[in-house]
């Protein structure tokens, strides 16, 4: 699979290829150089409105929401075996069309999607209760009854470039095992990862119109999330653009789950081992080039231990290896565009002009000349007040803020309007346990976890940081509706 091979086949509706209607087409263009790499139809507001009818059309009258959940559930894991087949294919498209690292790429990008979609399949929609009984009633007789979980109906998934594949299956996944039919827009930076899983669909024997896969932005978003056909709005991205998502479907009373932005707060309480802390610090800066909603980018750390944290910190991205993200050597690859890299640079001016220090970067690497880099970056001197600590920077940039005990560094952390995820350190779990759990945030990483991203875990914010969750039981759960059926007994 190449990006050519992806890009001819168009927009994928109702179980086919087209071009589309409008005859324009999205520019795909590799972050890490600057090339084009591909061009794929633009779909007008007549090819959204065409998605929407085939899925409305495979929800009424198909027999994808009347199958039951073992019968999808075939189908679904042959989706994902050739997932699994094509795993290489798309580690390199991932590279290629989203700049992440080779390493990244292999693991949370598109190894941990694959893996979750096999967890969906294998483990969550076998076990789910699909028709739970309810506690019987006495009144006149006895009354029983049940819980019928049904597919909540057309869901129109939209989302952003920064992991694509992984936020792409994690909506799909789930709306489908429901017995929703779907609608898939991703960002128009990265259409190539979500148009692929049209193939994936096919060879998997998907029925026709059960996933469509349109391309657009902010007009055939609108025309998506406005849709009378639609049911359901699962959005991913910044909280500015949730908003308006939550309020194009509320005129039509759709339900709207919504992962939105954050500005994660990493403690590092007094008894912490910073030897151990290091890995997680950096990778809140450099992991993507920052460009991810639950990445630690605010780094509170005890007095004592902040100026031996910041000198640590420094050094450390001195060696950080920034450039093409294909080179295996490579530890921080390219921002997606120059509008990005354009808005960190801003917000990086605006620290300083606050008052903020920079301790590491700030700049464009010298030696790149192409792609759309910016070092990474660390500010000191930081108040939770600066803007540099309150908005989503979106890039590498950490910003450091001390504090004299637990009590301020909750205090800090909770300072904000998100509360995606955070972190805790301490040589005590119990202790950095009792910080956790006062963190108004969706996840909170104690002493750095382990195992990576739980499928079992349900994924969200508080907050501005979004309405809902995803992955595994939790996320299958957001796609249905609940039916009472109550009857009397003898």
């Amino acid at each position: 699979m190449t990006a050519t091979t992806v890009s001819t086949r168009g927009l994928f509706i109702d179980g086919g290829w087209t071009s589309g209607t409008g005859g324009d087409t999205v520019t795909v263009v590799n972050p890490a150089t600057e090339e084009v790499i591909a061009e794929v139809p633009q779909a007008s507001v007549a090819d959204i409105d065409a998605a929407v009818t085939a899925a409305r059309k495979a929800f009424d009258e198909g027999p994808w929401p009347t199958m039951s959940p073992a019968e999808r559930g075939r189908i679904l894991a042959a989706m994902a075996d050739e997932l699994s087949r094509r795993r290489a294919d798309l580690i390199e498209l991932n590279v290629t069309e989203a700049g992440s690292t080779r390493m990244l790429a292999e693991m949370l990008q598109v190894g941990t999607p694959i893996d979750h979609f096999h967890d969906l399949t294998n483990r969550v929609l076998p076990q789910f209760d699909f028709e739970p009984p309810v506690r019987p009633v006495m009144g006149h007789g006895i009354g029983h009854g049940m819980v019928v979980r049904e597919p909540y109906g057309v869901a129109a998934l939209i989302t952003p470039f920064n992991f694509p594949f992984l936020l792409n299956l994690a909506k799909v996944g789930p709306a489908l095992a429901a017995g929703c039919t779907a609608v898939l827009k991703p960002s128009p930076y990265t259409p190539l990862e979500a148009l692929v899983l049209g193939e994936i669909a096919e060879a998997a024997g998907l029925p026709p119109g059960v996933l469509n896969i349109v391309t657009g932005d902010i007009t055939e978003g609108e025309a998506l999330t406005t849709h009378p056909g639609v049911d359901l709005v699962s959005f991913t991205g910044s909280d500015a653009v949730g908003r308006k998502v939550y309020t194009q479907a509320a005129d039509s009373l759709k339900k709207v789950v919504l992962e939105l932005g954050g500005k994660s707060a990493n403690i590092i309480l007094d008894d912490a081992d910073l030897d151990k802390v290091m890995e997680s610090v950096l990778a809140g800066i450099v992991t993507h080039a920052g460009q991810g909603c639950a990445l630690l980018t605010r780094i509170l750390v005890h007095q004592s231990l902040h100026d031996e944290l910041v000198a640590r910190i420094a050094g450390v991205l001195g060696f950080i290896s920034v450039g093409d993200p294909s080179d295996p050597a490579t530890m921080m690859g390219p921002l997606i565009r120059d509008v990005q890299r354009q808005r960190v640079e801003s917000l990086i001016a605006t620290g300083v002009e606050e008052g903020a220090q920079i301790a590491f970067g700030g700049k464009r690497p010298a030696q790149l000349e192409r792609g759309y880099f910016v070092e990474p970056t660390l500010f000191v001197g930081v108040d939770n007040s600066m803007r540099i600590a309150q908005d989503e920077f979106f890039g590498p940039v950490g910003v450091v803020i001390p504090f004299s005990d637990d009590d301020e560094a909750v205090r800090l952390a909770n300072d904000s309007r998100y509360g995606l995820a955070g972190g805790v350190w301490s040589a005590d779990p119990l202790r950095a346990v009792a910080v956790g759990r006062r963190l108004r945030t969706g996840t909170v990483i104690i002493n750095g976890g382990g195992g990576g991203l739980n499928p079992s875990a349900p994924f969200g914010g508080y907050k501005h940081s979004g309405i809902g969750r995803e992955f595994g039981e939790h996320g299958l759960a957001e796609y249905l509706q609940h039916k009472a059926l109550q009857w009397p007994v003898g």
